[in-house]
Parts: C-alpha cells; sequence; structure tokens
C-alpha cells in the first residue's frame, strides 16, 4: 500500500471552526480526540457537515438499541474490510453494547447460525450479509427481522448499513490509518492491511 494515500496526521487542521467542527462529530461523553475519519471529513466542510447530521442522527438519536446499532456497524464494518471503523466501534461501543469478547471476534469471523449468537442478532446478522452480498434482503430474512423489529426499525436498519458501507468507503478508499486505541480487526494487522 502506498503511504501517499493515507491521511496521516493526528493534528487539527487548524483554524477554530474547524476545530469546533470536530469536537461536534464526537458523540456526547466520549473524551477522546476527534477520529482521524472527522479530520478528513473537514477537509471539505460541507459534505462534514450534511454527512454529520445523518451520522448523528443514527448514532445517537435512532430507534435501535445500542446493541441492535452496534451489532449492524460491526458486521458491515468487517464484512467490508474496514479495520478502521470496525475498531473504532468495538473498541468504545461493544461492551456498553453488551457484545461478549466472543461476539465481537465473532461479528468478524462468525456466521449468523453461531450459537453465540440469539434469534434476533442472528436476523440482523444475517440481513447485513445478505445486503453486503446482493444489495438486497431476501422473503425469509425480512421475516426473520419482522420477528424482533418494527416497520421503522427495519427501515432505519437498512439506512444504517448503507450509511457504514458509505463510512467503509471513505475510510478505505483514503486509507486511514486505525486509532492507536483501537481494536485490531481479527485477521488484520494493525495497519489495517
Amino acid at each position: 500500500m502506498s503511504s501517499q494515500r493515507r491521511w496521516r496526521s493526528r493534528k487539527p487542521i487548524g483554524a477554530p471552526s474547524t476545530d469546533s467542527a470536530l469536537h461536534r462529530w464526537m458523540p456526547p461523553g466520549v473524551a477522546r480526540d476527534p477520529l482521524m475519519l472527522f479530520k478528513v471529513l473537514e477537509r471539505h466542510p460541507q459534505l462534514a457537515s450534511r454527512m454529520r447530521a445523518l451520522g448523528a442522527g443514527l448514532l445517537v438519536h435512532g430507534r435501535l438499541s445500542d446493541a441492535d446499532r452496534e451489532l449492524v456497524i460491526a458486521r458491515v464494518a468487517a464484512r467490508s474490510g474496514c479495520a478502521y471503523e470496525w475498531g473504532v466501534h468495538m473498541a468504545t461501543y461493544a461492551e456498553t453494547a453488551g457484545l461478549t469478547p466472543r461476539q465481537v471476534t465473532l461479528t468478524a469471523t462468525g456466521g449468523p447460525d453461531h450459537p453465540a449468537w440469539s434469534d434476533r442478532q442472528a436476523a440482523l446478522l444475517c440481513a447485513v450479509d445478505e445486503l453486503h452480498d446482493t444489495a438486497r434482503v431476501s422473503d425469509a430474512a425480512w421475516s426473520a427481522l419482522r420477528e424482533h423489529l418494527g416497520e421503522p426499525e427495519v427501515l432505519e436498519l437498512l439506512v444504517l448499513a448503507g450509511w457504514y458501507r458509505t463510512i467503509a468507503y471513505v475510510a478505505n478508499g483514503a486509507r486511514i490509518e486505525p486509532e492507536p486505541w483501537a481494536l485490531a480487526l481479527p485477521g488484520t494487522d494493525r495497519s489495517g492491511a
């Protein structure tokens, strides 16, 4: 991988308005410096502003439970090979979402039929896998989701999966290096390769 395409600078870009925008990206209660992903996005402030609104809406104000949301995000990031986003979310949210260390690993290495997953979790994982593979959800997967989620939550799951696929494109396309405190995606080295 060419290091010329990597975004390495951990320093804020500079202007006070940029610093303020970077801190608006961070979820409430998270005491870390703004993520490198946000620093990259803020190089296009108008785009970043539009993206921040949807991202915050899904992360902080969504209808899905923390557990459902983080399982979907982890699976999308893992299936997309996005070590950056997987590592950030699993380091920050896995415990509060109730994912065991074994389940954290299985988001990247196991199938929806693994016995570590509840029926609800298996339905979420199956839907994400189908979306990743085909950009569709089969009737069977839809029915399984509907046993656990209302229509608004299923719609939110579809948007959430698509949003984090977009984030994976940005992080992978720009080759953003993993945050030093993030977990390593199983099967990768710390550089995300």
